[in-house]
This record gives structure tokens, C-alpha cells and sequence, in this order.
């Protein structure tokens, strides 16, 4: 168990990388600009994101995850095995399977592998996939929103939308766009009038019925070399769309993530996880919070 006040765990996803802390032994508000600075590879730590444990009534354990740029996501497939790693090897969780409930929803989480006593591979229930756009949510007046067309500055592109718990826009390519193309399009795509609430953005070049190759724009933290819960999105378009089987592979730069996408669309995922440091926040740095 944790007993200094700031005490922080940085651990990465396949390259996606987040702070871990908890609730009950941080002495400042975690704000936007609290956020904004601890993320920041300059004046903070450095991070795609903060994972901060929580109480709840629903689960065993209550998780909010937060975005660099201070916004709070529903649901991050990599943050919640990271989180359920911080969980499990500072003994929090007494089993290797609990849950933790999310804005996105109450997650189940096993571990799968574990080395020298902390965990290694881990499988996390992502939820259902949801295509309703109202649910997603997407300014369309269909039943789903598969195969549609976007404008989005020079280029129109085929979109499929999926909630995983978080909105996500799923584009099939023939050829995967460089970094820079990510970048351009998926900020537009990003804040189109299309979706309200902003959107996830993965392009994804199918390479067998068992695997897929995608690059990624995340809400409110940008390129990003994996994620958990858009290989979740894209599975579950490509089963949709009867490109893959319900077993996928999906491959990143930051490495590849199992899915598996049942009849009832109950997504689970599985994949490793890695404690990067752990530490104090200084006191010179959180006393500008307080």
C-alpha cells in the first residue's frame, strides 16, 4: 500500500503512457491546470494522460481518467490495464480479478500473467460496442453510422462510428497515412460538426481475417502510438463489416493488442503492461496547485 502524500506510478501501454495516482493521498486539487503541467514533458512529468483511483459504490474499485490537455475521457483500454497493474502490484486488489467502474461503464479485469509478483498481461472487459449514433454520439439521422462520407478539409473520407464507451471514427484505408496526414486529419476529423462531444479517430488498413494495422488520433492527446479502446473501436467495425473474424489482431506502433468480439458484442482485450518509475511530486510543484 501507498502511504506518502503525491506518490505517483508512471507506467506505459505499448508505448501509451500514464500517470497513476490516488485520490485519497494527493494534498492539491486536480484541475485542468494541475493536469495541463504534470503531463507536460517540460514543466511536469510527462504523460499521455492521468489515471486517478477513486471510491466507489458499484465496483471494487472507482477509476477518472483525464486527458493532457485537462479533459476527462469515458474509457482508455491502456489506461485501465495500466491502472489495474498499479492496482494489483501495490495491493489494492487482493485477487487477480476485480472490477473498476468508469465513466464509460463497470469494467471486469483479470490477470492473466504476472512476473516476480506484479502483473504483466492483462485482459479487461471493454464493454459493448454501441453503432447507434445518438449513443455514440453523431450528428446523423440513421439507424448506424457505417460506410458514411465525411468532408473533412480537402479530403472526404468512409466513416464508421462505434462507442466503446468512449466515440470512435473508424476509417478503412488501402494504404496507412504518414504521422503527419494522422495529425492534419485527425484534428479535423476530431472536432467536426459531426460530433458533438468530439470524436476518437483510427485509420485502419485490414491485413488478414485475423489482423489489422491502424494509426490513431486520440481525443484531447493526439497521435498516439497505441490504444486500448480504439483497437477495441476497429475490431468491432471490422466484425461489423464481416472484414475479419471475431478474433483480431491489431497492430500499432507501439505494439499489437488482442480483441476478441463476441456475439453479444462484449469486447474483451488483452495485452502487457509496464511500470516505466514511480515517485513524489515535488513540493515546489504542487504548491502552485493549492
Amino acid at each position: 500500500m501507498i502511504n506518502k502524500n503525491n506518490f505517483f506510478v508512471k507506467s506505459h501501454g505499448l508505448g501509451n503512457d500514464y500517470i497513476v495516482m490516488d485520490s485519497e493521498k494527493i494534498d492539491f486539487n486536480l484541475d485542468e491546470k494541475s493536469i495541463k503541467t504534470i503531463c507536460d514533458i517540460h514543466y511536469g512529468i510527462g504523460s499521455d494522460g492521468i489515471l486517478l483511483k477513486v471510491p466507489s459504490e458499484k465496483a471494487d474499485f472507482g477509476l477518472r481518467i483525464f486527458n493532457p490537455d485537462g479533459s476527462e475521457a469515458e474509457k482508455s483500454g491502456n489506461g485501465l490495464r495500466i491502472f489495474c497493474k498499479f492496482l494489483y502490484d501495490y495491493g489494492f486488489a487482493k485477487s487477480k480479478q476485480f472490477s473498476v467502474e468508469t465513466k464509460g461503464g463497470i469494467v471486469k479485469a483479470v490477470i492473466e500473467k504476472e512476473e516476480n509478483g506484479r502483473a504483466k498481461v492483462i485482459t479487461v472487459d471493454m464493454g459493448k460496442a454501441i453503432f447507434e449514433p445518438k449513443k455514440i454520439p453523431v450528428n446523423i439521422d440513421k439507424d448506424e453510422c457505417i460506410g458514411e462520407r465525411l468532408k473533412a478539409g480537402d479530403k472526404e473520407f468512409e466513416i464508421n462510428c462505434v462507442s466503446v464507451g468512449n466515440p470512435h471514427c473508424v476509417i478503412l484505408v488501402d494504404e496507412l497515412p504518414s504521422e503527419e496526414e494522422v495529425k492534419k486529419y485527425g484534428s479535423l476529423i476530431e472536432n467536426h460538426a459531426m460530433f458533438p462531444n468530439r470524436i476518437n479517430v483510427q485509420f485502419v488498413k485490414p491485413i488478414s481475417k485475423n489482423s489489422a494495422e491502424i494509426r490513431i488520433w486520440e481525443r484531447g492527446a493526439g497521435y498516439t502510438l497505441a490504444s486500448g479502446s480504439s483497437s477495441s473501436a476497429v475490431a468491432s467495425v471490422l466484425v461489423k463489416r464481416g472484414i475479419t473474424d471475431k478474433d483480431v489482431t491489431i497492430i500499432m506502433p507501439g505494439g499489437t493488442l488482442k480483441i476478441s468480439i463476441p456475439d453479444n458484442w462484449d469486447i474483451k482485450m488483452t495485452g502487457e503492461v509496464q511500470e516505466i518509475c514511480s515517485g513524489i511530486l515535488s513540493e515546489e510543484l504542487t504548491q502552485q496547485f493549492r
